[in-house]
């Protein structure tokens, strides 16, 4: 191993399958942990942070490593390498889980070494024999002409990590590859990251997305398959949420304005993620869906219901590696937080917090507008009750303006009717005593709106 493979471990930060420990101090814990998940490597000489504060490497201490893991019940195979005064400990994935230390029973979730409770130590060997779908190798993947190296600089660079090391050893280094007789083979997590077309491999990782007319979701007024890498399907689903959203927009009486957007969207976007890495991708038969209807976004993902899951209790994580990864770049989280953080983006926004149902098969998120949003555009007289017969030509014009642009100065309202200034004052005057303008602001900032309507287009 270089220096700059260690350098770029260390800029990653521990991980799914990564440990720093400064001694050998409760080493057992993360020996099984990681023997009962993915297996993984123990950098022993760096610290929590990252420093390097090295330790002294002797046939003794050597020989005490191997002998707490022999002490693992079952044995906890480890192959033990160095560089300069680093110990590095591979410990290799568990055939015959689970494994456990004096102190018990460990899991790795992200980069914690986790007790596991009774229940689920239970669980744990129930689940046992099932493959992980984002770990398995595929096969039919061509290093040279399938990976994308833009698409993993993109991502080196997301999280901040150094471009200088060889590609093959970064890949390796990330869990999506690894090396076997000179061959570098890719999994699934590799390939949904990093492919340049990962549906050539996983056709099924495609996310629909359609806006409907009725609310009932059957008059489709656009629909899109999207496809690409992961992180790329998030960006295109949200820039297809954004697209159709509206805006309302508050005159503070400050040169710029305060959009109030309909929905929130990184609420939204949060819940996009975990559809994305916790899809049960082992089912070839169902997309990802986003439907977007008239008074609600409502994004549904085939799942399989884990057992004894317990929503806001149980901390799920169907595809690790794909979570660990995401979370590298920020693009969720490692802890399971996902539901906290969508709720708490609402109650920023003054949405509602999102609903969510789920039964054996399926996942639902559904989202309704913001609250904010429904304040700004609520209408006390609907908008066929504001009969334009009513108005004059001038006011007819002056009125439709604001419906497009959300507000109308006296100068745009004199260039709009031809009217000058006196006649056109009296005439806003008029029509702010009938209760249909509102005017606000003072001075040079004063405007008009559409009294107790929507300043955005309906």
């Amino acid at each position: 191993m270089k220096r700059k493979e260690i350098q770029l471990i260390i800029e990653e930060g521990e991980g799914y399958r990564i440990e720093f420990k400064e001694s050998l101090s409760e080493i057992e814990k993360d020996l099984v942990a990681l023997a009962n998940s993915s297996g993984g490597r123990i950098f022993l000489g760096i610290t929590d942070k990252g420093e390097i504060k090295g330790i002294k490497i002797t046939n003794q201490f050597t020989t005490r490593v191997q002998d707490i893991a022999n002490n693992c019940q079952p044995k906890v195979k480890v192959l033990l390498k160095h560089y300069e005064n680093i110990l590095i400990v591979d410990v290799r994935e568990g055939a015959d889980k689970p494994y456990k230390c004096s102190a018990g029973f460990f899991k790795r979730i992200g980069p914690i070494s986790q007790k596991m409770t009774r229940n689920e130590i239970i669980d744990f060997i129930k689940s046992e024999g099932k493959i992980k779908f984002d770990e398995l190798t595929v096969s039919k993947f061509s290093y040279l002409k399938d990976f994308d190296k833009k698409k993993l600089l993109s991502f080196l660079e997301l999280a901040g990590l150094s471009k200088s090391v060889k590609v093959e050893t970064i890949l390796v280094n990330l869990s999506v590859a690894e090396k076997q007789e000179g061959r570098l083979y890719f999994n699934n997590t590799g390939v949904l990251l990093f492919a340049k077309e990962p549906q050539r491999f996983i056709p099924w990782s495609v996310f629909t997305v359609a806006l409907f007319k009725d609310k009932v979701g059957v008059d489709v007024i656009d629909r899109k398959e999207i496809t690409g890498s992961l992180f790329e399907i998030v960006e295109q689903v949200m820039d297809f949420v954004k697209l159709y959203s509206k805006v309302a927009y508050r005159f503070t009486g400050k040169p710029r304005r305060e959009n109030i957007y309909e929905y929130p969207f990184d609420a939204i976007r949060e819940a996009v993620i975990n559809s994305v890495i916790h899809k049960y991708y082992f089912e070839h038969g169902h997309n990802n869906i986003l439907r977007f209807l008239p008074d609600k976004i409502r994004i549904e993902n085939f799942w399989v219901k884990p057992k004894n899951f317990k929503l806001g209790e149980t901390v799920f994580r169907r595809n690790p590696l794909l979570v660990d990864l995401f979370a590298r770049i920020h693009f969720g989280e490692k802890m399971g937080t996902g539901l906290y953080r969508m709720r708490n983006i609402c109650k920023k926004e003054n949405a509602p917090y999102p609903k969510i149902k789920f039964n054996e098969n399926y996942f639902y998120v559904t989202f309704a507008p913001s609250r904010e949003y429904l304040k700004m555009t609520k209408e006390p007289v609907a908008k066929k009750e504001l009969d334009l017969n009513l108005f004059n030509e001038r006011q007819r014009k002056a009125i439709e303006y604001i419906t497009e642009h959300g507000k109308i100065t006296n100068r745009e309202y004199r260039q709009t009717t031809g009217l000058g200034k006196v006649y056109a004052v009296k005439e806003l005057n008029e029509l702010v005593e009938k209760r249909v303008f509102m005017k606000v602001g003072k001075g040079s900032a004063t405007h008009y709106v559409l009294s107790e309507r929507s300043v955005n287009d309906q």
